[in-house]
């Protein structure tokens, strides 16, 4: 089995175990629910992502005798702790919103039903990796819809290249964020190993500078490659570099790639000077800190895709969703249900058990998140009920995790995108696109 996730959790998660052992309140049925108070400032909507990588850890959640071990040195937590650590599996149920799904502030985007114990331990864990993964899909997802939609779509390409700017393990769980809201592709192998996401690449500037020559340095890349490889043609001149790549390749040239400089003005020139050359199927990708803006002011340029890093990997300005996992009822000793909620000022959430639906105009397009509180809401026949089963007393459900869940959640932000008003295009600040309304 894969190295185990339990310890990528804080200390109090475990202590709180403890002492609730002691009250004999640690048994006690409890409902948590994960949502985001507010969208980072100048979103419009959210893109919730992670739920599959999330189900993966779940099942490596154990505390094996390392684990223990390590505890009991630290004197974290106590020998009937211990016991119970020692034999934790997960055994309630998880319904959330499918990944990929659009979100909204204090949409209740999992809800986590177990006794205390179970459930509380989950916490830090499950934060940690929807508060990433959401963060980079939201961010990806007005990137791809600058870049004029998903290839399906008819839009430009975007392929996530941030591997270098982030922590190795982020590296691969931000392309498969990427993947979920419409990249293209990655940089990253292990990415595509794990979630059989396209990957690509070629060279870096260190390769032109490690030959003699730029034109050695082609030359040796078409060889090793072939013709329809793609070409960095900026490391000293780029005008002189597109006609070196164009004589070692030939016009079958795959593409070019530029990054750095006044990326607009100089896809016109290479365009210009390729076509020029007789390299007229030869594309052109551009890359250097792309942002959804950059990505919005070369939408009129001769570009056809994008490679898209440090801005993604890094949430674009906003690198958590700030989501909270909050506890909302509990049973009392006598196994009645007993709604709770945090009012600490500007902290505040809403107790009871959560029921989501998307409502929709007379035109199909999505008009509200409506919430209701103990029961579904009273709404309209064609309102989209918004939660799924994703572990069901313990058991994770099929077709959520590994490519097939990358596939599914892709699927789904696609359909899910495709719903919201026009305004949900737009890069400039706004309110979300739609209100989040509770009954």
């Amino acid at each position: 089995m894969s190295r185990s996730t339990a310890l990528l959790t804080d200390q109090y998660e475990l202590t709180m175990v403890q002492a609730a052992l002691r009250s004999g309140a640690a048994h006690r049925r409890c409902v948590f629910e994960v949502f985001g108070r507010r969208l980072p400032a100048g979103r419009r909507y959210g893109a919730f992502a992670g739920t599959g990588r999330m189900l993966e850890g779940l099942q490596r959640f154990r505390f094996g005798d390392e684990a223990l071990g390590f505890l009991r040195e630290r004197g974290v937590v106590d020998e009937p702790t211990l016991d119970f650590l020692a034999d934790y599996r997960f055994s309630g149920t998880i319904t959330g919103y499918a990944e990929g799904e659009i979100w909204f502030p204090h949409s209740p985007v999992l809800r986590v039903e177990a006794t205390f114990a179970e459930a509380c331990l989950l916490e830090t864990y499950i934060l940690s990796v929807l508060n990433h993964d959401s963060a980079i899909a939201s961010a990806g997802s007005r990137m791809v819809q600058a870049a004029g939609g998903t290839v399906a779509e008819g839009g430009r390409p975007c392929v996530e290249m941030g591997s270098r700017r982030t922590q190795e393990a982020s590296a691969a769980a931000s392309a498969r964020a990427a993947a979920v809201v419409g990249f293209a592709a990655t940089s990253n192998l292990q990415a595509g190993y794990d979630y059989g996401i396209p990957t690509l690449g070629t060279a870096a500037h260190a390769f032109t500078l490690l030959h003699d020559t730029e034109e050695e340095a082609f030359a040796a890349q078409v060889e090793a490659f072939g013709p329809g490889t793609t070409l960095l043609v900026d490391t000293y001149d780029v005008e002189a570099a597109v006609r070196k790549a164009v004589e070692v390749a030939g016009p079958e040239l795959g593409a070019v790639r530029l990054d750095s400089g006044d990326l607009v003005e100089q896809a016109f020139m290479v365009r210009d000077l390729l076509d020029s050359l007789g390299s007229t199927s030869t594309r052109i990708i551009v890359s250097s800190d792309l942002d959804e803006h950059a990505i919005a002011r070369l939408a009129a340029a001769p570009v056809d895709s994008y490679g898209v890093g440090t801005r993604l990997v890094t949430g674009a300005g906003a690198p958590t969703a700030g989501m909270v996992y909050k506890l909302v009822q509990h049973e009392d000793d006598a196994g009645r249900p007993v709604p709770v909620e945090k009012a600490a000022e500007g902290k505040t959430s809403r107790g009871g058990v959560k029921h989501p639906v998307r409502t929709f105009g007379s035109s199909g397009t999505a008009s509200a998140e409506l919430i209701g509180v103990g029961s579904l809401p009273e709404t309209a026949d064609d309102a989209r009920e918004l939660q799924v089963p994703l572990v069901v007393d313990g058991e994770v459900q099929p077709g959520r995790t590994g490519p097939d869940g990358v596939a599914r959640a892709a699927e789904r932000h696609r359909a899910s995108f495709a719903e919201l008003p026009r305004e949900a295009h737009r890069l400039s600040e706004g309110e979300p696109v739609i209100p989040t309304v509770f009954q």
